[in-house]
């Protein structure tokens, strides 16, 4: 592979304005301006809010002339009541952007605020089922300028929210083309430092996300082609970036498939998806490291549907065979580099309404997505090879 730059500075436009490139973070007052805004309202999660990162990003919005505030009460898997309480802030202060910053959390929270600031129908109404969709207001929606600090949903480049919905304890997606932000600042030096623990559990969020959707029965070779590269680069470069947080090119690249990964779930995605959503509804795990736990259990299961592509994909990462086996290998030895647990149980989930899971598996939107249809009884078993590491 060409050697990577990591200095690098790029402008594209796919499937958004890409402003791309260390210290590009200075480009946000600009970006704001473009978007003839003035009273930026900046959306994160509860943690990143207390670093430094933060305070200077507040500090150079003001330094600008921007009347920016801040909103910050959103939990790792954000909430319908975080979405709630952060509209409630935005129209409390009469903002008129969401500069949506953080890991899949702040983003997907950041694009349901924006989102709902100017609808008068609930959040639910939007799920992503049928078209649902057509039931939002465009008449006059905000903008959103996305900010990725880690490398994992892709949730930048993605026209989606997840939301949790704590009456109904399920995580719902919340979807309408329009939530695609009008302008991402991808600098991937907002990512270095990431401690190696959440490094590698976004970065297996991003190639779950690869993963799925190449594996996807649907035709889509232009979203395929994105899973492929990202595959590619998640094996170059994850351990790189977890091993070193300072590596700047790892850095990069891993962001880089992050986004191409969400862009190509248009695609689909399958069983690691449709079983994630529920575990972490039910029981607020992180997403990406159940994703990590769920996915050899599920490629093995969807193996037979599958194998002629898994042998591309062996051979496309240079494997030491070209067959499914290999690429499972591949993932329970990228796994165990990168310490994360071979089951279920491990997360202390091994004592779960598994009946309850397996239903709100099933009803899942990315079930359908999923190579071996889903039913409750090979689901059943899928869920119990998980929890009890059999493979």
């Amino acid at each position: 592979m060409t050697a990577f730059t990591p200095f690098v500075s790029a402008n594209w436009s796919f499937p958004t304005t890409v402003r791309f490139g260390a210290g590009r973070i200075a480009d946000l007052p600009a970006a704001i301006a473009e978007l003839g805004a003035r009273r930026p309202l900046v959306v994160t999660d509860q943690g990143l809010a207390r670093l430094p990162l933060v305070a200077d990003i507040m500090a150079r919005l003001n330094a600008a002339g921007l009347d920016a505030a801040l909103f910050s009460d959103v939990k790792p898997n954000p909430t319908g009541e975080n979405v709630a309480a952060g509209v409630a802030a935005l129209k409390e202060g009469g903002h008129d952007l969401v500069v949506a910053l953080g890991g899949g959390s702040g983003l997907d929270a950041a694009k349901a605020i924006a989102l709902m600031a100017t609808q008068s129908r609930p959040l639910w109404d939007f799920e992503d089922v049928g078209d649902n969709w057509k039931r939002v207001d465009t008449s006059h929606l905000l903008p959103v300028i996305a900010i990725p600090t880690t490398a994992g949903t892709g949730s930048e480049l993605g026209r989606s929210s997840v939301i949790t919905d704590t009456a109904g304890q399920r995580k719902v997606i919340i979807f309408h083309p329009c939530m695609m932000p009008d302008i991402v600042i991808m600098d991937p030096g907002l990512t270095v430092g990431l401690p190696a623990a959440i490094t590698a559990a976004t970065g297996m969020d991003a190639l779950s996300h690869a993963l799925e959707s190449y594996s996807a029965p649907s035709f889509h070779p232009m979203a395929e082609g994105l899973s492929l590269n990202a595959l590619r680069l998640v094996k170059l470069f994850l351990t790189r970036a977890v091993a070193d947080g300072t590596d700047m090119e790892a850095r990069a690249q891993m962001l880089i498939a992050s986004g191409m990964s969400c862009v190509a779930l248009q695609k689909g995605l399958g069983a690691i998806h449709a079983l994630a959503h529920p575990l972490g509804a039910l029981h607020d795990a992180h997403h990406g490291l159940l994703n990590a736990v769920l996915m050899p259990y599920v490629v093995a299961f969807n193996r037979p549907a599958i194998e002629p592509k898994l042998v591309d994909l062996a051979r496309l990462l240079d494997l030491p065979s070209h067959d499914g086996g290999a690429v499972i290998d591949w993932i329970l030895a990228l796994r165990t580099e990168l310490g994360i647990p071979e089951t279920l149980a491990d997360l202390g989930l091994g004592e779960i309404d598994r009946p309850r899971i397996v239903e709100m598996a099933l009803a899942d939107p990315c079930a359908g997505g999923n190579p071996v249809p889903l039913d409750a009884r090979n689901t059943a078993r899928l869920l119990d090879d998980a929890i009890e590491g059999r493979l």
